[in-house]
């Protein structure tokens, strides 16, 4: 079989990274932005910069993104363009929808779809068709560190919003809400960094680990180390991706889940913040968009559970559910797709 070109593979990660940045660009500015604490050309600046310097202070996501859940020795070039072909799709339906996906979901489901497709044997023995597959071509130890992660940062970041705005709003009970909604203003500045610069650190390494996956399993390296050139233009493209913005997710996400002061915006932003940056120490790829709207959500029931809108919530969590599967279906048929070509 020919094998899928390698310009070709990095330009689809490429584009990945660029749609993560302009899908993910809500995870960073959306609260600051509808808060009215940033202007919207002064967030997406901020945001496109502290991406790409985040980006580049950390690898140990790429690693587990490309060695953590796949055998080295049975990815093919095929496996990691027909991933990216699902994970492109994926994004762009989501994304003209106005649905905050996770890409980190989107790049895992599109990896287990394309390589269970590789990895299924079609056989015909006495005119009766036939089938197996090969479950060892998966590290279960990796992907049962993602799944946790992927479980279980959403409930922290959930759990620590409600917290932490609770402690908010007991200490400055007392003070004027004019007052506290100046101070927060200017602490959402320090907030919406530390948010973009977490979503750097995290999301611009599964572009990272794909484009290395795929110049190990094409003989370009000899061994899964990421070079810088790697590294740079990915954290060029999410930062590129982050200044042309997302304007459609910043609504879904801000004001049609709940209504945001700026002592609402900056504990979610610094608590999903603290969440993220403990994931990506672990190595663990994780979905900032889940992370950011779960503390959303918490802030929001420290209120009142009516504090949030359920019926908005309810269409993102719905979009959560049904990422993997369909990002793993899409995949699959675009495996089979592409085996016609490469």
């Amino acid at each position: 079989m020919p094998r899928a070109p390698i310009a070709l593979i990095i330009l689809g990660a490429l584009t990945f990274n660029f749609m993560t940045g302009f899908h993910d660009a809500a995870n960073a500015i959306a609260t600051s932005v509808l808060t009215r604490a940033l202007a919207i050309p002064t967030a997406v600046v901020l945001a496109a910069v502290l991406n790409l310097a985040g980006a580049m202070v950390n690898e140990s996501v790429a690693t587990t993104i490309g060695k953590g859940m796949v055998a080295s020795s049975f990815v093919t070039e095929q496996i990691v363009l027909a991933a990216l072909v699902g994970t492109v799709i994926w994004l762009f339906i989501t994304w003209r929808l106005g649905l905050p996906t996770s890409c980190s979901h989107t790049i895992i489901g599109a990896i287990i779809g394309a390589a269970s497709a590789a990895s299924v044997q079609v056989t015909v023995s006495g005119g009766i068709l036939g089938w197996s597959y090969n479950y060892g071509i998966f590290n279960f130890a990796g992907l049962k560190k993602i799944f946790l992660a992927l479980l279980l940062s959403p409930i922290f970041g959930l759990v620590i919003g409600f917290v932490v705005m609770i402690l908010l709003l007991h200490i400055f009970a007392h003070s004027a809400p004019s007052i506290l909604n100046r101070y927060f203003r200017r602490l959402q500045v320090i907030s919406a960094s530390l948010m973009a610069f977490s979503h750097g650190s995290n999301d611009a390494q599964n572009a990272m680990g794909i484009i290395t996956m795929a110049l190990v399993a094409g003989g370009y390296l000899g061994t899964f180390v990421i070079p810088i050139w790697v590294k740079i233009v990915c954290a060029l493209a999410l930062a590129l991706g982050t200044g042309a913005g997302g304007w459609r997710i910043i609504k879904t996400l801000g004001r049609k889940v709940m209504t945001l002061k700026p002592i609402h915006g900056f504990a979610a932003e610094t608590c999903a913040a603290g969440v993220i940056q403990v994931c990506t120490h672990i190595g663990a790829p994780i979905s900032t968009t889940h992370v950011i709207s779960s503390a959303i959500m918490g802030v929001g029931i420290s209120r009142r559970l009516t504090g949030v809108r359920w019926k908005v919530a309810g269409q993102i969590i719905m979009a959560w559910v049904l990422t993997l599967p369909i990002t793993a279906v899409l995949a699959a048929f675009s495996y089979w797709l592409l085996s016609f070509f490469f």
